[in-house]
């Protein structure tokens, strides 16, 4: 089996010797590259061109970017476009990941452990013995994505604390609460919500205040603790789309009690749900905040999102 491992050297848990421990043990399986990435989009041009190369497997050392950026290198390769026999999936090398982020949600999703040594040893036996699993993707115009996507609350708090990191500040907890309180309280016009959603067939959605789309549950983790606004999302059906009407503090404060409850099951008057959407569209009367895969991705006024159902093969 040839393999293409691709490190992200500024993951935030793991080591230079965290990494040599990985390589030597993932050549004990396979014949492996090892490839840094050196800027953002590196990622996805490395894993393109490995599969456009043929190689069996790619392998991730970093967080859900840099899963999201192996992802898009996969799913715009040249085995990925081409008219050939089998799915999409079979034609693409399968993918693993090596949990190195701070949260790791792609990771701890398809039932990985949340530790490294722990996921190696799981990713090493599924290698070996071929343990492999079919899933789903969302797309949102020419972009995909795994596990989310956001347009406007969520996406404007990551915007927040990625130029606090780009300032030196650590990813924690605490930093995304000050940051959702200060974007909630101060940066966002919640008097006009300004999202239209439009799907083929059902009705439209007017004048929504923020939108969270999910691929599969849970949306994040804070902790141990698995944060759920869509709780039936699922790699094996198409998207799940919670909003809010309104940013009132009162049925705000509900449903975030609700989506972090042990058994989240949201509910309100203000809550649009939507479930196992195949398409649908996301246009607003004045840019929002965009977010996939927990990456900011600028300021939009209209986004396509489809299901990419069984395009990927995951190590599980």
């Amino acid at each position: 089996m040839r393999a293409l491992l691709v490190v992200n050297p500024k993951a935030t848990t793991t080591s230079e010797r965290t990494r040599d421990v990985i390589v030597r043990a993932l050549r004990s399986e396979a014949d492996l590259f090892v490839e840094y990435t050196r800027r953002r989009g590196h990622a996805m041009a490395l894993v393109r061109q490995a599969a456009a190369d043929g190689f069996d497997a790619v392998v991730t050392l970093g967080g859900d970017g840099t899963v999201n950026e192996a992802v898009n290198g996969l799913m715009t390769s040249s085995p990925a476009l081409a008219d050939g026999p089998g799915s999409t999936a079979d034609r693409l090398p399968v993918l693993a990941v090596v949990p190195g982020g701070s949260t790791n949600v792609f990771a701890r999703a398809i039932g990985l452990p949340r530790e490294w040594p722990e996921a190696t040893s799981v990713l090493l036996e599924g290698l070996r013995v071929g343990r492999f699993r079919t899933i789903g993707l969302g797309r949102a115009d020419d972009r995909y994505f795994t596990f989310c996507a956001g347009l406007g609350l969520d996406a404007a708090v990551i915007r927040q604390v990625e130029r606090a990191r780009l300032r030196g500040r650590k990813s924690t907890v605490g930093l995304y609460l000050r940051s959702m309180i200060s974007e909630y309280f101060i940066g966002m016009d919640r008097r006009r919500p300004a999202i239209h959603l439009e799907q083929p067939g059902e009705p439209d959605e007017y004048e929504l205040a923020t939108v969270v789309i999910q691929n599969t549950a849970p949306w994040t983790f804070i902790g141990d603790r698995a944060i759920n606004p869509n709780p039936n999302a699922s790699f094996d059906l198409g998207l799940d789309v919670l909003a809010l009407r309104q940013l009132h503090i009162p049925s705000t404060t509900r449903t975030l009690a609700q989506v972090t409850a042990r058994a989240p099951e949201p509910h309100g008057r203000q809550l649009v749900r939507l479930h196992d959407l195949s398409e649908f569209t996301l246009s607003a009367t004045q840019p929002q905040a965009f977010q996939l895969d927990g990456d900011y991705l600028g300021e939009r006024t209209k986004v396509r999102f489809t299901a990419i159902r069984d395009a990927l093969r995951v190590v599980h």
